[in-house]
């Protein structure tokens, strides 16, 4: 990062690396992604120098968007038909002959059962130049594959369980089973126009062994649904400040075989072009615009019901979805190795299909009935617990995931002549205890996910006849805590938080046919991480004008000094007391 660039900032920490050298496989190298025919296609063989298990694999991909302007675009990678990443792309922030640049690294380790053979793949980013639509976009991915640390000084902590097949004991526990929810891997995410709609992976030949199993869920808000916090009840028309209806409250559904198995919140995402002011995410994106990250639900009160030999079907829905969301999603399965059979059943289930949001509206009118402002909220309460068994090669295993899933929007509305207002302030929030006990042993994980959204947005007609549009971000954020007590242990704990801030103002004419200028353009984004183990993060970006204006490191960890060289101790721990793999702060 240098001062005054006006490329892409980000403080989102690298992926920590294990002190080995990793082999690396390029997917794709310099693809030009312009008005294609179609995916540009991926074909994959595992190093030959690194043979499996792996200590670590990251993907890291690289963009580059040359021209003066162009529309947020989304693109995903894919291998074996399970999704390695979802994102959108930066509006070009610089001007040729530079380009826009931005560099993405994720640790998909989880999915490394799907790199342990040759597989076909493809990249999907669809960009379409044209008119004033200049922009070009091309980019580069690699697979680094980091081999086994052996007699690392970190990989003794507590209680530990899961040893692999291959002698690796200290190996976190990974999935044995990576399955997309995509029946062709040439296909590409899917759209859900309606609450009805479901998108549906049937699944025919699954092992009989599955121990613990979780689901990956992207659900990415695109046309209409771009922007669904701030749409507004079908009764009141077009109100929202862009014309959506069906209000502002959105839920992902997870149902196995019909019944209902878990839920995913939908993420606030917001484009370099959204809330329709490109100049705000210039040069810091929101929180995860250029990368994703999936919601994990334990579908491991299942795993009995699933190792019975018939045909199963694991489908998504979106409550409220108004045309529409994107979603995908990845199937992992851990394997009992000391069994061939694993019997089992749902012992209780007290999720409903969906939920019951409330919603009030307090609006005012004038004499002639027309709406001047007022406030309309609606909220969203979830508390369920689901149990399952399994009778595994190593005894019973009973486990409960018990979650409250909470949600509220409140949108306050401006509504002089000639001019609109609206005022959002969001919560969603989960609060998730999953208790697993095999009668000897007892390990208790509690999550907290939290995504605060507090947006003003405004279109007002100036004394002078001329308008000012305005979006002030006072805080996106994703914020998330992890707990694990295992028996014989003392509990381990990480944080995260993730905060952007910012605010622009467009200048429009009278005759509101042209831009004339954009005014008090800054923003900043914090990251924070720590855990139980001294490790700690913290990076504070800040910009001005569209151009970076310094950042600071470390001034939230002791003494300032910023260590994520092992960041992974926490989540090996986890991983052994807990037998799976914790989901794990991006």
């Amino acid at each position: 990062m240098t001062v005054g660039s006006h490329n892409v900032a980000v403080a989102d920490p690298a992926v920590p690396r294990p002190p080995t050298t990793p082999c690396v496989v390029p997917l794709y190298t310099n693809a030009s992604f312009d008005n294609p025919s179609g995916p540009t296609p991926i074909n994959y063989t595992p190093p030959a120098g690194c043979p499996g298990p792996w200590q670590k694999v990251v993907l890291t991909v690289d963009v580059s968007m040359l021209g003066t302007n162009q529309f947020d675009r989304t693109g995903s990678i894919w291998l074996g038909g399970a999704i390695l990443y979802f994102g959108t792309t930066q509006e070009p922030s610089v001007a040729p002959p530079s380009a826009t640049t931005w560099h993405i690294e994720r640790d998909v380790t989880d999915y490394s059962a799907v790199f342990a053979a040759a597989q076909s793949g493809h990249s999907d980013f669809v960009n379409y130049v044209e008119g004033p639509y200049n922009g070009k976009l091309s980019g580069s991915a690699a697979l680094y594959f980091y081999p086994v640390v052996h007699g690392d000084a970190h990989e003794n902590h507590g209680n530990e369980q899961g040893n692999d097949d291959n002698g690796n004991g200290h190996l976190q526990p990974r999935p044995d089973v990576v399955l997309s929810m995509n029946a062709n891997p040439a296909n590409g995410t899917y759209a859900l126009n309606t609450t009805a709609d479901q998108y549906t992976a049937t699944y025919t030949l699954l092992p009989r062994n599955i121990e613990r199993a979780y689901l990956d869920v992207y659900a990415q808000s695109q046309s209409n649904d771009e922007i669904w916090y701030s749409c507004n009840p079908n009764d009141q028309g077009t109100l929202s400040f862009f014309g959506c209806n069906n209000t502002a409250f959105r839920e992902t559904e997870v149902s196995i075989d019909g019944q209902p198995a878990g839920v995913a919140p939908v993420y606030p995402w917001i484009y370099t072009g959204g809330t329709g002011n490109p100049w705000l995410w210039e040069p810091i994106p929101g929180v995860q615009t250029l990368s994703f990250t999936p919601y994990r639900v334990d579908l491991t009160p299942f795993a009995g019901q699933l190792d019975d030999g018939k045909t199963h079907t694991v489908s998504l829905s979106v409550f409220n979805a108004n045309q529409y969301f994107s979603v995908a999603g990845n199937l992992l399965l851990y394997l009992d190795h000391g069994s061939k059979q694993v019997r089992g059943s749902v012992l209780s289930n007290t999720l409903t299909a969906a939920p019951t949001p409330k919603v009030v509206e307090n609006l005012t009118t004038d004499a002639n009935k027309n709406l001047t402002g007022g406030n309309i909220t609606v909220t969203s309460k979830r508390k369920f617990a689901i149990t399952g068994v399994v009778v595994t090669s190593h005894g019973v295993v009973q486990t409960q995931v018990a979650q409250d899933v909470a949600f509220s929007n409140s949108q306050d509305y401006s509504l002089p002549a000639n001019s609109e207002g609206e005022n959002i302030l969001q919560a969603s929030t989960v609060d998730s205890t999953t208790t697993r006990t095999d009668g000897r042993h007892t390990a208790i994980l509690r999550e907290h996910f939290s995504y605060p959204l507090k947006l003003d947005l405004g279109y007002f007609q100036q004394p002078d006849g001329s308008y000012q549009q305005y979006s002030d971000v006072k805080e996106q954020g994703f914020r998330q805590s992890v707990s694990l007590w295992p028996l014989l242990s003392p509990p381990v704990s990480a944080t995260l938080d993730n905060t952007f801030d910012g605010n622009n103002t467009i200048l429009i004419n009278s005759a509101q046919t042209a831009i004339t200028g954009v005014t008090n353009t800054y923003s900043d984004q914090d990251y924070r991480y720590k855990d139980s183990f001294g490790e700690c993060y913290s990076r504070k970006i800040s910009s001005k004008n569209n151009a970076l204006t310094g950042w600071v490191d470390g001034a939230a960890c002791w003494m300032g000094s910023n260590n994520l060289s092992w960041r992974d101790r926490f989540s090996q721990f986890a991983s052994r007391a807990y037998g799976a793999t914790v989901q794990l702060l991006p």
